[in-house]
């Protein structure tokens, strides 16, 4: 990984790391994700510590990664934000961890562009939230805890997209969301964990 900027490598790692006890958490919670959910997944984003800006109030971010189903085996990943502009109160100020689940694999080239946008470019619903039997036709299911109990704020408006400096950061070069998940780029040693987690999981 020539180029790689040592500080962002190791903030990489640790969000990965993160990344990957929240998924482990999340589908081995009573109510978290279940496994037929997992088997019709075709993407998984993780985002550990999705927080409230302290600036600017109903404002969002978080960034985590991606992996896509590639033949039944788990994609390389990329690095995503989220950003979100209508929170509600159930988050306050704390942090959240979130994983979201894309159903549809037709979906999944707008995914990895430049702006994806909760609500225009996707229905989704909250899978462990009372929204979640709301919306059957949902393609996108978002999880989200804080201190281990169920958190979540309004979805439309939200929108995920490449996180450039994060993506750099763990492959010492840039590359586009599509080149690192379907481009048969090899997945980095430290998100090999990751990767393992998504594959334990979901059986395969």
């Amino acid at each position: 990984m020539t180029g790689l900027n040592a500080a962002g490598a190791d903030d990489a790692g640790a969000r990965l790391e993160r990344a990957t006890n929240v998924f482990a958490t999340l589908t081995k919670s009573e109510h978290g994700i279940r496994a037929d959910q997992l088997d019709r997944a075709d993407c998984i984003a993780v985002i550990p510590g999705f927080k409230k800006g302290a600036v600017v109030v109903g404002v969002g971010h978080g960034r985590g990664f991606l992996s896509c189903r590639n033949g039944g085996v788990w994609s390389a990943p990329a690095a995503i934000a989220l950003d979100s502009g209508s929170l509600g109160v159930q988050i306050g100020g704390e942090e959240m961890d979130l994983v979201i689940l894309s159903l549809d694999h037709d979906q999944r080239a707008k995914l990895l562009s430049d702006r994806f946008a909760i609500g225009s470019d996707a229905s989704a619903a909250w899978g462990n939230g009372k929204s979640a039997h709301d919306d059957p036709n949902a393609t996108i299911l978002f999880y989200g805890v804080t201190k281990g109990a169920f958190a979540g704020f309004g979805l439309d408006g939200a929108t995920l997209k490449p996180d450039e400096s994060g993506t750099e950061a763990l492959y010492g070069r840039k590359l586009t969301n599509s080149a690192a998940v379907e481009g048969g780029t090899s997945t980095p040693d430290v998100a090999r964990p990751f990767i393992a987690q998504l594959a334990h999981a979901s059986g395969r």
